[in-house]
């Protein structure tokens, strides 16, 4: 049963408990206690909304970065992932395989910004041996979920009588 609340809810967490007890054909009870676990297990994390911003009049920047650093005795990637994630722009931290070792992925108002962030937090870390910033331009699709549908040209052929 956890794999299908799981499921659901990663989809669409504005679900009730009671629309996902009659689609799983079990009792409320049994529902929330479900969920009540795999949030006490860390299973469940949080619930967020996704937005739009473009359609807000908000300018907002993402930008994601890559991060090589200095892996520290004992504590390996944990311990620069811990301090990074702790800055309030930093939405994500992924550890990478490959040219990189970790994706830091952030949100400012202006590019202006976001390189202040990279020049004046990031990149002077001890740890840190080089960054590479990579800004989004358009967001197409997003956690699943298509991110303002783009209008598709009626490919049939016009027929004139």
């Amino acid at each position: 049963m956890r794999e299908y609340i799981l499921n659901l809810i990663e989809h669409n967490s504005k679900l009730d408990i009671s629309e996902i007890a009659v689609m799983l054909g079990v009792s409320e009870v049994e529902v929330a206690n479900c969920i009540a676990e795999m949030e006490t297990e860390h299973i469940i994390c949080g619930y967020h909304t996704l937005i739009n911003w473009d359609n807000t009049g908000h300018e907002r920047v993402t930008a994601l970065i890559e991060v090589k650093v200095t892996p520290q005795r004992g504590l390996g990637f944990d311990k620069i992932a811990e301090r990074i994630y702790r800055f309030n722009e930093v939405k994500a931290v992924y550890l990478m395989s490959g040219g990189f070792d970790l994706t830091v992925i952030i949100e400012g108002k202006t590019l202006k910004e976001v390189a202040g962030f990279v020049a004046d937090k990031l990149a002077p870390m001890e740890a840190v041996l080089s960054t590479s910033t990579h800004f989004v331009l358009k967001k197409y699709k997003d956690y699943g979920t298509i991110i303002g549908q783009t209008k598709k040209e009626d490919e049939r052929m016009l027929v004139t009588p």
